[in-house]
């Protein structure tokens, strides 16, 4: 592997470049960014096709470099089969994002492209970061390009959504960034090392250093109480991200204000980056925290109420872009009730409702702006009937609405029904509930698109709309192609995963095994297997 160590330096560098050459070329900003995501896209490929699935519990890619030595930061890469689809998520929905931007960014396009390509590699850099320090980095760089996309190119609310987009963001950061400096200091102070040496020496913020000095021996582990409260300060991170019930406040606002790449994004990538902080950090850093009674059923009971409640909300909207968004909270629940589930199944089926939700919901915003360009009105009342004169954007809002509910043969049904039949084994009343979100979720999509496309077309101004051009349908045929293949045939997808949720289930087991058996707790389970073989690739030959 040491011959395919350029690959994730080069999907953060890539889009940086395009940045640097937007200035030269600005009045043709869209077709840099454009290309330079298509370039980036193709790279990304190489990894899905070298990916070694049999070798998939270990860290794969890896690069490792000394960055701020004084701190013992280090620019570490790498990536997981969870990982993996992320980062091919990311380079596929991007260039779709800036194609569904072409005609609807017509101010500061330089700049608006610009700030594309930093969300790029923020997002990327949050998926295969191997150190704490540089996570939370990438975390807060992706927030920045996202705040000024939404705060310039945004509604009429568009200056509220932001800064309640940021400070909503950045508060639970905050939280994050105590904890991992608490955690790298912890290690430090408790590590193996004499106290001459250690001195001498900086903290290391990697992950395999943590869980290696705190899973040593019991008196280097962390208390039950710490281990708690650092938990929570992650959780409460990454539940803004997700968002989780009652943490979406910001998201409703976000979505309606966006530009339509802006929802795309935020929808189909930036919501996965707070359930894939759960599977990164959240929960094998804290496990003996994350299946605790107590905490461990306040988790599920929210997740599940955000799936009953999201779909509720989304019933009654008049705004179609606002259902959308409460849809969202509903889906991003059963990813929640999977990974806390914590079954083999639930865990991988909550992977693929990432992956599905991120392709129909990113679909269904792109739909949306496609017909506010034309209508300019997202209020549901001001269309109705419009299949007659749209017959190509009907039927392609038909076939990512039925996705969206889960249809058998298409995307959104594997993923459902694996967190289903997997949460069933250890939480079966509350997939019972979480059940009826299914039912809620054709009540509200199939009613929205009944009064959007299927009633009487009664506004004479609506038979004058026109139906999808060529670059509308050529940015919707991937994501139709994606549908599809992920609904008849999702075996690569979970095979490239399966190991990587084999081993958070493990990981986090065993972790609350021993933390209940010893006297004070380890917070990390596994030894040397879970996040402590994260260095194991770097520099080796996979």
């Amino acid at each position: 592997m040491i011959a395919n160590q350029w690959v994730l330096p080069a999907l953060l560098l890539i889009p940086l470049i395009g940045v640097l050459v937007i200035p030269i070329f600005p009045s043709q900003a869209r077709w840099v960014a454009l290309i330079t995501l298509l370039v980036e896209f193709v790279v990304s490929l190489f990894l899905w096709m070298q990916f070694n699935v049999a070798d998939n519990a270990g860290w794969q890619f890896a690069v490792s470099t000394p960055w701020i030595p004084t701190w013992g930061i280090t620019f570490s890469l790498g990536i997981d089969g969870v990982a993996l689809v992320m980062v091919l998520l990311t380079t596929f929905i991007m260039p779709l994002a800036i194609l569904g931007s072409w005609t609807a960014i017509k101010d500061k396009t330089p700049q608006y492209y610009a700030l594309m390509l930093v969300l790029t590699t923020g997002m990327l850099g949050v998926f295969v970061s191997l150190d704490l320090f540089l996570f939370y980095l990438m975390w807060e760089i992706m927030l920045v390009p996202m705040y000024f996309i939404i705060g310039i190119w945004g509604g009429e609310r568009r200056i509220y959504a932001s800064i309640k987009f940021f400070i909503y963001t950045f508060l639970g950061s905050l939280l994050m960034l105590v904890a991992i400096l608490y955690l790298g200091f912890h290690a430090w102070q408790h590590s193996t090392m004499t106290e001459m040496f250690r001195a001498a020496s900086p903290p290391d913020f990697s992950f395999d250093n943590i869980t290696a000095v705190v899973t040593a021996a019991s008196p280097q582990t962390l208390s039950v109480t710490a281990a708690r409260w650092l938990f929570a300060a992650f959780f409460l991170a990454f539940a803004i991200k997700v968002p989780m019930f009652p943490f979406h406040t910001w998201l409703p606002d976000a979505h309606v204000e966006a530009p339509t790449a802006g929802s795309v994004i935020l929808a189909g990538l930036m919501l996965k980056m707070g359930t894939f902080g759960f599977i990164r950090l959240a929960m094998p850093l804290f496990p003996a925290a994350a299946l605790d009674p107590t905490i461990r059923g306040v988790i599920l009971g929210l997740a599940v109420v955000g799936i009953i409640y999201g779909a509720l909300v989304a019933l009654v909207q008049p705004d179609f872009k606002k259902l959308v968004a409460y849809s969202s909270v509903s889906h991003l629940g059963f990813v929640m009730l999977g990974l806390f589930a914590l079954t083999l199944q639930s865990v991988q089926g909550a992977i693929l409702v990432m992956i599905n939700h991120g392709i129909s919901t990113g679909a269904l915003f792109l739909l949306v702006g496609f017909i506010y360009e034309r209508k300019h009105s997202r209020l549901i009342s001001a269309y109705g009937g419009i299949a007659r004169v749209v017959p190509l954007f009907a039927a392609a809002l038909t076939f990512v609405s039925l996705s969206s509910i889960g249809l058998p043969g298409l995307n959104g049904f594997v993923g459902e029904f694996l967190v289903l039949l997997g949460s069933f084994r250890t939480e079966p009343w509350l997939v019972l509930i979480a059940t009826t979100g299914v039912i809620f979720a054709a009540a509200y999509m199939l009613w929205a698109i009944q009064r959007i496309l299927f009633n009487p077309l009664d506004k004479p101004e609506n038979a004058k709309l026109t139906d999808l051009n060529w670059r509308e349908i050529g940015t919707l045929v991937p994501l139709v192609i994606v549908i599809i293949w992920l609904g008849v045939y999702p075996a690569p997808v979970l095979r490239r995963t399966e190991a990587s949720a084999n081993r958070l289930v493990t990981v986090v087991t065993r972790g609350a095994a021993k933390s209940s058996a010893g006297p004070r707790g380890a917070i990390f389970g596994g030894g040397g297997r879970g996040m402590g073989t994260i260095r194991r690739g770097v520099g080796a030959t996979r």
